[in-house]
């Protein structure tokens, strides 16, 4: 008997999506955002996202099963792999609350999925199983982390470096709020240094000589730039693409280098911030140079998707790991230790 199918729900921030995934074949999904409802305030609304999730979450469901041409009771197992965190705790309280309502009537397992492992999960439904070892670059909106990962559904993960402060998706929407351009800061900054010089200012690489992040003082600098031109014309495009150089740089030399001294051959970068062409670009250049192999998922596969829940989950029935338990709860700052996020992911009981 084949793989069964695997619905995943992501809804930890302003997305709400759906996936399916079977056999590491993502079969179907559909994602809405409660973006332009978060827009006016220059940043996400927790409640205003919560009840956005109320509204989509049943007919995003609808659409993913509608383009993978199947129905609720062909699904084998929920991960349903759903996020339980971290993230917004309404938000999160809504994608399991759904989840938990699927799993119980079609009498199939629930995984409680980490959300962060989603988006290292995502690149195996473009480029297929993860080298054992890789090194994965996670850049977000909330999070950045540089992570040495074996098997993800089975062994722990590795943190080389975390966020201290600010994480580079946070940097660029703090500082697209000064430089006066809309939310969301990333893809808003992308567009505004096209036309830029990315050395026309000299901006600090936070934390040289370690593996952590640190991108406050970084987004310091940049308003301080900013402010230092009130009464004159703002040099938009060159203050954009100095700051993204900055960001690229930073995140790109430290992957790299942690790939070299660990022996690694293969880096992946994940996440919201992955889409940014300088990111990508910066690290398809020096991923070349150094001999290491690049995987980058597509853009639609870099933000938060439900595609990327059902992938862990799949890696994790796959792997024969218990499923949750029906009193499962959301964990808004969970760390990053295994993919899944419930009891049975401890070291003496994560598989069968």
């Amino acid at each position: 008997m084949g793989s069964p199918v695997v619905l995943g729900i992501e809804s930890s921030c302003d997305e709400t999506g759906a996936g399916l995934v079977r056999g590491g074949q993502l079969l179907g999904q559909a994602m809405t955002s409660s973006m332009e409802e978060h827009a006016r305030f220059g940043g996400v609304v927790p409640e205003i996202a919560a009840r956005a999730h109320v509204h989509a979450v049943r007919p995003v469901i609808q659409r993913a099963l509608e383009e993978s041409g199947l129905r609720l009771r062909d699904i084998g197992a929920v991960a349903v792999a759903v996020t339980v965190g971290p993230g917004l705790a309404g938000a999160l309280q809504v994608g399991l609350a759904g989840a938990k309502a699927i799993a119980y009537s079609l009498g199939v397992p629930l995984y409680g999925v980490h959300h962060l492992a989603g988006h290292v999960a995502a690149d195996t439904l473009e480029h297929g199983p993860l080298p054992d070892p890789c090194m994965v670059l996670i850049v977000s909106g909330r999070h950045t982390s540089l992570l040495l990962v074996r098997d993800l559904a089975r062994d722990p993960i590795v943190h080389l470096g975390d966020t201290r402060d600010d994480a580079a998706g946070e940097c660029f929407d703090k500082v697209a709020r000064v430089f006066g351009l809309p939310y969301p800061g990333g893809p808003a900054v992308d567009r505004a240094a096209r036309d830029g010089n990315p050395r026309a200012v000299s901006f600090p690489r936070p934390l040289a000589g370690s593996y952590d992040f640190s991108f406050s003082g970084l987004k310091t600098a940049a308003a301080r730039w900013a402010e230092g031109h009130a009464g004159r014309e703002l040099p938009l495009a060159d203050g954009a693409a100095s700051l993204q150089e900055a960001v690229a740089d930073v995140l790109t030399r430290k992957a790299v280098a942690a790939c070299r001294e660990h022996g690694v051959g293969t880096l992946v970068v994940v996440g919201g911030v992955a889409a940014n062409s300088r990111v990508r670009s910066l690290a398809v250049e020096r991923c070349r140079r150094a001999g290491i192999e690049l995987r980058v998922p597509p853009l639609q596969l870099c933000t938060d998707n439900g595609a990327m829940i059902a992938a862990v989950g799949d890696l994790l029935v796959r792997a024969g790991a218990e499923p949750a338990p029906l009193d499962l709860s959301i964990d808004p700052s969970a760390p990053l230790e295994y993919a899944a996020l419930h009891p049975a992911t401890s070291p003496a009981g994560a598989l069968r």
